[in-house]
């Protein structure tokens, strides 16, 4: 499809967080609109006046990549620097000809140009004028580009997509008073798509809580179980709590009361809960689940960059059932969160656990503790308060919970 019109007569239609990997990939309007950071422009900018000191290029750093499909800002950066998050220094020396580093495409050529200790970027090889002078000539065409063809994203967004809509931290209250599943219509056990359920979000003999379907709540609902707490390995605080995402459901009818009398003539009060239709499933659902608002979707682009400030902490779970060790690309929790200073796209250092061993060479055989060493780094792209995703951009040997994390 053409990619010059503006993609938001397309939101409806795709559906989650495979639209906004898209939108994002495809370089779209959103896309252009990402912020830059003050403190990032200043270092593009400066870099972009004298390049980089030629001690921070990579080892083996080519002199000259062309970018294609499937690259990452982040895999770019490994070529040409040492320390890949450090993207102004990349964008920077190349601030001319990609003034937006979200928007680097399939086809660019980069050189490497190094003069006088200092090393730039320009898609203009070596020795090459900037500007022929010559003239040009040019006929109207149409052009058409597929979304695989646009700007590469920064990191491999697939690794995280199902944790811009499925996994959720919460706090207990949050979850023990969410609305819940309370009855299925022929007393079936398990639901799925396409199954209509009933819903309350009242609690109690004399109800507390909002009913589901009162002015002003939403009509979109996320299907959760099983609130797994989350603990610092140190203290032992629970930071939050991780639900287990289930599917989706949307409110087709509000709760409400029905008032009359018995036989006897007593007054009576019947409760008639919401009904809601199963939209979408991961897993079936049954009687207890609860319900969560739908959040907005999550444009966010995840631009890898150094904390500004001093952060350490220890990760607290690895995502998946029975996993203890996390490999890249895959997700681990910290204990770090928004309340801490961390940002999305921070890049952290793992470090390896600090060894005690006995000193053989030691008649006295006395105990000695080696110190961590850097394991891998991983970038943070979803934050709550006191806890944080993060994915494993690089490991050496598997990272395990109670591994310790610092700034890079």
């Amino acid at each position: 499809m053409p990619l010059n019109r503006r993609p938001s007569v397309l939101l409806r239609p795709l559906a989650g967080a495979t639209a906004a990997l898209a939108l994002l990939a495809a370089g779209s309007s959103w896309a252009q609109d990402f912020p830059i950071t003050p403190v990032q422009r200043s270092t593009a900018e400066q870099v972009a006046q004298a390049g980089v000191p030629l001690s921070e290029l990579a080892p083996n750093a080519p002199s000259s990549y062309t970018i294609k499909r499937g690259d990452t800002l982040w895999a770019i950066s490994s070529l040409f620097l040492k320390s890949p998050w450090r993207w102004p220094e990349l964008w920077g020396m190349n601030l001319q000809a990609i003034r937006n580093p979200h928007l680097i495409y399939p086809g660019q050529t980069l050189y490497l140009h190094q003069s006088n200790g200092r090393a730039t970027l320009s898609t203009v090889p070596p020795g090459a004028a900037a500007d022929s002078g010559g003239t040009i000539k040019v006929s109207p065409r149409t052009r058409y580009d597929s979304l695989s063809d646009a700007a590469i994203p920064p990191v491999n967004l697939q690794a995280i997509e199902a944790f811009l809509t499925e996994a959720l931290i919460v706090d207990e209250a949050t979850f023990s008073q969410a609305p819940r599943i309370v009855a299925a219509p022929e007393n079936r056990v398990l639901l799925t798509k396409g199954d209509r359920a009933y819903a309350r979000g009242q609690y109690g003999s004399s109800p507390s809580g909002t009913a589901l379907g009162s002015a002003g709540q939403p009509s979109g609902f996320r299907v959760f179980r099983n609130a797994i707490p989350l603990k610092d390995p140190v203290t032992r605080e629970v930071l939050g709590y991780e639900a287990q995402y289930l599917g989706k459901a949307e409110l087709q009818r509000g709760e409400s009361q029905l008032t009359g009398q018995t036989a006897d003539g007593k007054a009576q009060t019947e409760i008639v809960p919401a009904t809601i239709d199963i939209v979408a499933a991961k897993e079936e659902m049954r009687v207890g689940d609860r319900l969560l608002p739908e959040p907005p979707r999550d444009f966010s682009h995840y631009v890898p960059s150094a904390p500004t400030s001093a952060l350490s902490g220890q990760i607290v779970s690895v995502y998946g059932n029975g996993v203890t060790y996390a490999g890249q690309n895959q997700v681990i929790t910290i204990n770090r969160g928004t309340a801490h200073g961390v940002q999305r796209g921070h890049v952290l250092a793992l470090m390896r656990d600090a060894d005690l061993v006995a000193d053989k060479t030691d008649g006295a055989r006395p105990m000695l503790r080696l110190p961590g060493e850097r394991n891998g780094l991983v970038m943070v792209f979803r934050t709550f308060d006191k806890l944080s995703y993060a994915l494993v951009l690089q490991v050496a040997d598997g990272a395990k919970v109670g591994d310790r994390f610092t700034n890079p």
